[in-house]
């Protein structure tokens, strides 16, 4: 993303806005391993809002992810328990 640093005197400069990368440290409770991964500020938070790694990987899709984590995905849909949904009663 680009934009200007705009001065006292309204002198415009260019510059980069650049994303806030982090190391971070996750863990996997199906796969019982831990990742160092470099990722964003936001990126940290969105796995924080689903609760934990595992479910941040299950519901993120494949185009967002790097194929080092397409793979761990894969992994994590193997091991983990499959939901069944309840049918509906017919009246």
């Amino acid at each position: 993303m680009k934009g200007h640093n705009v001065s006292h005197a309204n002198n415009k400069t260019k510059r980069r806005f650049l994303p806030n990368l982090k190391k971070a440290k996750f863990t996997s409770e199906l796969l019982k391993r831990s990742l160092k991964l470099t990722v964003s500020n936001a990126g940290v938070r969105s796995v924080d809002k689903k609760g934990s790694f595992d479910e941040f990987l299950k519901t993120v899709k494949n185009k967002n992810l790097s194929p080092r984590l397409k793979k761990l995905k894969k992994s994590i849909l193997i091991k983990s328990p499959f939901k069944k949904k309840p049918l509906a009663k017919s009246a």
